[in-house]
C-alpha cells in the first residue's frame, strides 16, 4: 500500500462515493475499484461493502484507514524533517482554532508568518473547539488553539484567560436571580449530539457556581445560539446573562458582576494551545508554537 493508496483510503472514509473519488485521484472508475481490491487482497479483508450506488466501510475497514492516516503523517514529517535540514523552514502546517480566535487573532498571526516564510504551506481548520480537539486527537492537525479545559496529556500553553460575568441592563440583586429572566446560549444541538454529552465544560462550570447558590434551576426564557445576541438581548432589558467578558465593551453601558465561588476562586474560560512534543520535529510546527508563545 502506497501513498496514494492511502489517500484514496482517506478521501473515501471521509467522502463514500466512488465516483467523486475517482474524479478526485483523476481515475477511470473501474481503475479506483481495482486498486481498492488490490488493497483488500493485500490484507485479506474487506474494506468496503457495496449497497446499490452507496459504499460502507467495514470494521476492519476503519482500522486499515487509521493505518494509511498514520502512514501518510509519518510520511510527510519526514519529508518535512528532511528538508528542514537545511536552514529555510519550509512545509506544511495544519492548525485548528476556535472560531473566536480565528476571527480576530489567527489572520494577523498567518500574515506575519507566511511573509516571513513564504515556503510554509498552512492549512486551517475553524470552529467549535470540541470540534478541534477531535482534529488533535484523530492527527489530522498538528497545534489546536481551544476555548475551554479539556483532558491532554501531552504539551499545553495557555494563551490567556478571560473572566466569566452575569451582565445586566439595570444593577439586580443576585439574591433574586432565580426569579428572573435568564437569556441563555447554548451550545448547538447537533454539536451536543456528536459529542453525545449535555453540556460544554464552560456550561459546568456556570452550573456549579450556580448550584453552589441557588436551590432552584435560573428562570429561562430564552435560548440562544451565541453570546452576543445574549448582550444585545440583555441592552434591550429582557433578561440577564452569563457570557465571558471579552464580549463586552464600554459602550455597551451593561452592570457586570465577574462570577466568584465561595472560595474566592474567579470563574474563568482559557485559551490553550495544544500539541504533540513529538510535532516539535516539524521546523513549521515549532516556528508557529515559539511565534505564539512570543506573542501571548
Amino acid at each position: 500500500m502506497d501513498e496514494k493508496d492511502c489517500l484514496i483510503l482517506q478521501y473515501l472514509y471521509e467522502n463514500p462515493n466512488l465516483t467523486k473519488a475517482a474524479e478526485r485521484f483523476y481515475m477511470t472508475q473501474p481503475a479506483l475499484t481495482y486498486r481498492i481490491r488490490q488493497i483488500e487482497k493485500e490484507f485479506q479483508i474487506l474494506i468496503f461493502s457495496k449497497n446499490g450506488k452507496n459504499i460502507k466501510i467495514t470494521p476492519a475497514g476503519e482500522y486499515i484507514v487509521g493505518y494509511a492516516k498514520r502512514m501518510l503523517t509519518d510520511l510527510r514529517r519526514t519529508k518535512e524533517y528532511l528538508l528542514n535540514m537545511g536552514n529555510e523552514v519550509q512545509g506544511s502546517l495544519k492548525i485548528g482554532v476556535s472560531s473566536n480566535f480565528g476571527l480576530y487573532k489567527l489572520p494577523s498571526i498567518l500574515e506575519y508568518l507566511m511573509n516571513q516564510y513564504p515556503k510554509v504551506h498552512v492549512n486551517v481548520d475553524t470552529g467549535f473547539s470540541t470540534e478541534m480537539m477531535d482534529l488533535l486527537m484523530e492527527g489530522e492537525i498538528d497545534v489546536a488553539i481551544v476555548k475551554g479545559d479539556y483532558n491532554w496529556s501531552d504539551q499545553t500553553y495557555l494563551l490567556n484567560e478571560e473572566n466569566i460575568c452575569l451582565i445586566s441592563k439595570n444593577e439586580i440583586d443576585l439574591d433574586e436571580l432565580p426569579e428572573l429572566p435568564m437569556i441563555n446560549r447554548k451550545e448547538p444541538a447537533v454539536l451536543m449530539k456528536y459529542k453525545n454529552v449535555s453540556s460544554s465544560p464552560l456550561d459546568k462550570s456556570i452550573n456549579s457556581w450556580w448550584d453552589e447558590r441557588y436551590e432552584q434551576p435560573p428562570h429561562i426564557t430564552m435560548q440562544v445560539d451565541s453570546y452576543e445576541t445574549c448582550k444585545e438581548m440583555v441592552k434591550k432589558g429582557l433578561g440577564y446573562a452569563i457570557i465571558p467578558r471579552v464580549f463586552i465593551h464600554e459602550s455597551d453601558e451593561l452592570t457586570c458582576h465577574n462570577l466568584i465561588f465561595k472560595d474566592g476562586q474567579e470563574l474563568k474560560r482559557r485559551t490553550w494551545m495544544l500539541f504533540r512534543q513529538s510535532s516539535l520535529q516539524l521546523a513549521t510546527v515549532s516556528t508557529f508554537v515559539n511565534y505564539i508563545k512570543k506573542i501571548f
